[in-house]
């Protein structure tokens, strides 16, 4: 299902730059491709039917240097709002930067009033407030279990009862690099989706795997990337956040691949001291633990 490592060619744009998700998935052309993709990461029981943005894609704003406001906010018919963001990399606040997206979005309601509702000089009451919903795709590994996909609300804590005057919050968590690595099979749209979205710069419409081909709205995204166009000013800060995503990527690589390394020497080195204790020579304990003569020597003087 992904793509030899050894052999990764990036022949598109990487959707999981912030940049070229929102041009991707909050473009008006493409609500179908975003409708798509916040069913999969909703229950069965909470689907949506009609996404309507509350602030599409617009490349004059990159034109004018507006390159911070890159999540994606939408409504579905029920009134409900969605905060929608791509996030590459993680931090000691992320769990409190999420909260506090979710706040700002609920507190907003009561100051945004139509331009009818103004002239009339009306104001929001607490029964116009909707339910606000974060949705966040990340790049890195938030929670220590093995779960990529996951939702928080309000609930009673003995019970699990959710109160209708609660319901109001719904936080999402869908982590694109614990399923990567930890993910060998996909059953469902959302693995479809997780696996795209992993892949999606090395794929061609000729290369799509036919687990991810079929299902409409992931080949209409893959088509989309494939003749995306980046005008100057965004291709500027595409490549810098693509050399920012790749370095990071070597970093992590490097740091994993040290301590794996640390590990197999501290297993080589208990090994050692046991042999030692048992009395075995030099020879001996290198070949049964691949250490140099010089570093089982290093042992024994320690040792006394």
């Amino acid at each position: 299902m992904q793509p030899n490592k050894t052999l990764r060619k990036m022949s598109k744009v990487n959707p999981k730059i912030d940049l070229v998700f929102k041009k991707l998935f909050g473009s008006e052309e493409n609500k179908d491709i975003l409708l798509s993709l916040i069913n999969a990461i909703l229950p069965t029981e909470k689907q949506v039917s009609e996404i309507t943005l509350k602030n599409p894609y617009n490349v004059s704003d990159y034109a004018e240097g507006k390159l911070s406001i890159l999540d994606i906010k939408a409504e579905d018919e029920q009134g409900n709002l969605y905060d929608i963001e791509m996030q590459l990399k993680g931090s000691n606040f992320y769990g409190k930067r999420t909260l506090y997206y979710w706040a700002k979005m609920f507190g907003s309601q009561m100051d945004y009033l139509t331009k009818e509702e103004q002239e009339r000089k009306k104001r929001k009451t607490y029964f116009e407030l909707h339910k606000c919903i974060v949705i966040s795709l990340m790049d890195f590994e938030f929670f220590e279990d093995d779960k990529y996909h996951r939702c928080f609300t309000l609930k009673d804590r003995e019970t699990n009862e959710i109160h209708p005057d609660l319901d109001y919050l719904d936080l999402y968590f869908v982590e694109l690099e614990k399923f990567e690595h930890k993910y060998k099979t996909i059953t469902t749209i959302l693995d479809r989706w997780a696996a795209f979205l992993n892949n999606a710069d090395v794929y061609s419409k000729n290369t799509l795997p036919k687990e991810l081909a079929e299902i409409e709205s992931i080949k209409k995204a893959s088509e989309k990337l494939e003749v995306m166009y980046l005008n100057e000013k965004e291709r500027e800060y595409y490549e810098a956040q693509q050399k920012h995503y790749l370095d990071e990527n070597s970093r992590i690589q490097e740091a994993v691949e040290e301590a794996v390394q640390e590990a197999e020497l501290k297993k080589q080195l208990e090994m050692a001291k046991n042999a030692i204790k048992e009395g075995f020579d030099n020879q001996i304990i290198a070949k049964l633990t691949g250490l140099m003569t010089e570093q089982i020597e290093q042992l024994r003087h320690k040792k006394q």
